[in-house]
């Protein structure tokens, strides 16, 4: 199940750096983001712990890079099989819509804000099914999130490689 918790916290880490492509003053470097994900309908049998929804907020850093603001504004990493489409900037704010296909198939809606260039809130609203062994699972996910620049120095946090779509 790790691989699936960590593609949704990287949907969730999307979700809180999507301002940047719009911001004026982005400042790429390390953030720390602390996202909360809530399921409207799990794949798990009722009764049975969700081990992605385990311990409530969940607190992870990121690097973004330079070149990761200009080439997507935001982080991203197409192996996943998840596409960015229609992203509508704002002054302040984005949308956007995902769509994946493999493991975790289906639409979802992304919106993010952010009030200066140091601090950003995101929400990422997923509908699909999930693959569990022979069967497929239906799912709806939403997750929430709230991100603060820490500085220009991302330490030994790495960014995801960005990659040619």
């Amino acid at each position: 199940m790790h691989p699936i918790r960590n593609w949704i916290t990287l949907l969730c880490c999307l979700a809180a750096a999507t301002p940047f492509s719009a911001a004026q003053t982005r400042k790429p470097g390390l953030w720390e983001m602390t996202s909360t994900m809530t399921w409207q309908q799990s794949p798990f049998p009722a009764g049975m712990a969700n081990p992605m929804a385990a311990g409530g907020p969940r607190t992870t850093q990121v690097c973004l890079t330079q070149e990761q603001i200009d080439k997507y504004g935001a982080i991203t990493q197409p192996s996943h099989g998840c596409q960015i489409t229609n992203i509508v900037r704002k002054t302040n704010s984005m949308t956007a819509d995902i769509v994946c296909t493999g493991h975790m198939s289906g639409k979802g809606s992304m919106e993010s804000s952010w009030s200066d260039d140091e601090h950003a809130t995101g929400k990422v609203h997923f509908v699909g099914s999930m693959s569990m062994g022979q069967d497929s699972k239906p799912i709806e996910w939403t997750a929430e999130s709230s991100s603060v620049y820490k500085g220009a120095d991302c330490g030994s946090v790495k960014p995801i490689p960005t990659q040619d779509k």
